[in-house]
């Protein structure tokens, strides 16, 4: 398999079920696949950026993002999380994540986005471009290992004035 026989699409409401099976296979829990359902319902939610990964129109991986605020005593500025990305064991380090994460890159630029939070592995996120947020004082509202809070500029110097407290979207203090 190559990143060329991978379609990326964006998700549709019958690919619900099995997009729901792709996270509960990928993280062993129905945790992240509950807390898609929900997003799918909240205001955050931005469903240009909600993508399927489809192979031989088999659903193997889906990305999300959602809007954040990052806050810092009055000011409030906007940007997006990525989470979660999830690929179906069978298929992972196989590069359909990556695929995913270029290609939604590329349509958050596109859709006039600044910047990208995740929280994530430390050393799978920053061959895409992320760095740890502590370069420009962005924090996690709970703790978080060293390192793992990164941030992505989709336009140069999107964060360099930002610093402050994530907020998220209120479904994930559900997981």
């Amino acid at each position: 398999m190559t990143s060329n026989n991978i379609l990326i699409r964006q998700e549709k409401p019958n690919d619900y079920p099995q997009v729901f099976l792709v996270h509960e296979l990928a993280f062993d829990r129905t945790d992240e696949a509950k807390l898609v359902n929900s997003l799918r319902k909240s205001n955050r939610f931005i469903p240009e950026l909600s993508l399927v990964a489809e192979i031989n129109k088999e659903i193997i991986g889906h990305i999300v993002y959602t809007k954040i605020e990052i806050h810092q005593g009055e000011g409030c500025f906007k940007s997006i999380a990525l989470a979660p990305l999830s690929v179906r064991p069978d298929f992972q380090k196989l590069g359909v994540g990556s695929t995913l994460i270029h290609t939604s890159l590329s349509l958050a630029t596109e859709l006039n986005y600044n910047s990208i939070i995740v929280l994530g592995h430390k050393h799978y996120y920053p061959k895409f471009g992320f760095t740890a947020t502590e370069r420009w004082g962005i924090k996690a509202p709970f703790d978080v290992p060293a390192g793992s809070l990164m941030g992505l500029e989709l336009r140069p110097g999107a964060l360099e004035h930002v610093s402050g407290t994530i907020k998220y979207a209120p479904e994930f203090s559900a997981v």
